[in-house]
Order: structure tokens, then C-alpha cells, then sequence
């Protein structure tokens, strides 16, 4: 339960830990996960129609749209709606009456050229602000990453279409060396190259303090558990906070 504006900033890892943590821990436990049917694919539990990626939306008069796009990270798999990093956002803006209504648009499996495929529908009514989440999936499954790049850039063309004035916020991913130490770095690059090119506001890795910790993490080394969300929820509203006005 969120009990107060800052209930779901707990103490969190040291920011410097991650890139031995995440490379040591993290990408074993992803790629013993990485099978033919890993958790990552699998579908979340149903949601209300509100919540469903592309249900349509009705906000109180005056309110703005924040719109959460992204895989199983955003729909918050293995966890409750309320539980995930986009549910404790939207608990945290309506506690500081900051007039927003979050929409949470993840779907589990999603990939960068899903996302696209889907995209012009979920923005059916315009957002103000677009939290875009996406390609993971996409490194995990070793796509090309030209694809990814160019995927990733056709849905932030179509943000800048469907609503010309939303801050589109880029959250960040990192993926295992197994595929090659540069396929890695290569995937790595592209979100600081889109964010710098199209002059979008970035979370270098959403992951930040989660990834690689165990007790963050559910028994599939992917997801985070209800704690590990508070921590992403916390990297999250360090860079959201500033566009909420």
C-alpha cells in the first residue's frame, strides 16, 4: 500500500554496483530463463479494460495522460497492478494531486516490432507524457538490432504524430554479453543514440539497483518482486518528477 509521497523509495543498492552485479548475476539468470517458452512470453493474469494495452481511456476533465508502454517490466508481470513500477507512479502523482492520470500499456512478451504494430492504436486519444519501454525482448531473442533501432524510432515518429507535444521519456535496457561483448554494447548504445538524436529524456537502465539482486527478483531472474518495483519506481520519478507541471 502506498501510504505516503515517498512510501516506495526504500533504501536502495548502491548505484555503482550494477555493471559487476548485473554482468555477473542478472545475465545468468536471464539466459537460464531464456528457453523456448521463458516467463518473459508468457501473458500477464487479465486486467480490466482500463488497464488492457489499447483499451480506451476516459480522464477527468483537466487531467493529463501518462502513458507507460513497454513488455512484461511495465505491465508489471507476477506482481499486482498496483504493485508494479507504473501503479506506484500513478499512486505517488495522485497523492501530490499533480493531474495526471497513468495508463498502464505494457503487455508481457512485447517486442520493439509488436510495440510498433500496436502503437497508433494505444494512441487513439493524445498523452502528454510517454514513458516508452521497449527492445529487451528483442536482445534477448538476439533480433537484429538495425530492426530494433529502427522499430524503437518508427513508434517515437508515431508519438511525435499522434501528439506532437508529449515529453517522450526512453527507458534504457542492457542485455547479456553471451550473444557477444559487442552485439551488448552495440544494443546498449542504441537508447543513448535515439535519446540524443530525437531529444527525448532518458533513464539510462531501467533496471538500475534491481537487476542481478535475487531478492529483488522473482524465482525467473527477470521480473522484479513487489520490492524490486519500488526500486524501479524510484529511477523512474528521478527523471519524470522534472515534466510533471
Amino acid at each position: 500500500m502506498f501510504c505516503s509521497p515517498y512510501g516506495f523509495l526504500p533504501k536502495t543498492l548502491s548505484m555503482n554496483r550494477v555493471s559487476s552485479l548485473f554482468a555477473a548475476a542478472f545475465f545468468a539468470l536471464v539466459l537460464g530463463a531464456c528457453n523456448s517458452n521463458p516467463p518473459a512470453e508468457q501473458a500477464t493474469a487479465p486486467r480490466t479494460a482500463a488497464q488492457r494495452p489499447g483499451a480506451e481511456t476516459t480522464t477527468p476533465t483537466g487531467k493529463k495522460r501518462l502513458l507507460f508502454f513497454g513488455n512484461s517490466l511495465t505491465a508489471g508481470y507476477g506482481v499486482e497492478p498496483d504493485q508494479a513500477f507504473a501503479g506506484l507512479i500513478g499512486q505517488k502523482i495522485d497523492s501530490l494531486k499533480l493531474g495526471y492520470e497513468v495508463i498502464n500499456a505494457g503487455l508481457s512478451g512485447e517486442t520493439t516490432a509488436g510495440g510498433l504494430s500496436r502503437v497508433g492504436w494505444v494512441l487513439r486519444q493524445p498523452v502528454d507524457i510517454f514513458v516508452l519501454e521497449l527492445g529487451g525482448n528483442d536482445g534477448l531473442r538476439g533480433l537484429p538490432l538495425t530492426a530494433t533501432r529502427r522499430n524503437l524510432q518508427s513508434i517515437i515518429d508515431t508519438v511525435r504524430r499522434r501528439s506532437p507535444n508529449a515529453q517522450i521519456v526512453l527507458a534504457g535496457m542492457q542485455i547479456p554479453p553471451n550473444l557477444g561483448a559487442s552485439y551488448a554494447a552495440d544494443f546498449k548504445a542504441i537508447y543513448q543514440d535515439l535519446a540524443t538524436r530525437n531529444k527525448l529524456v532518458l533513464i539510462p537502465f531501467l533496471l538500475q539497483g534491481v537487476g542481478g539482486d535475487r531478492s529483488l527478483n522473482q524465482p525467473d531472474g527477470i521480473h522484479p518482486t513487489p520490492a524490486g518495483h519500488r526500486i524501479v519506481a524510484r529511477t523512474v520519478w528521478a527523471v519524470l518528477q522534472p515534466l510533471l507541471r
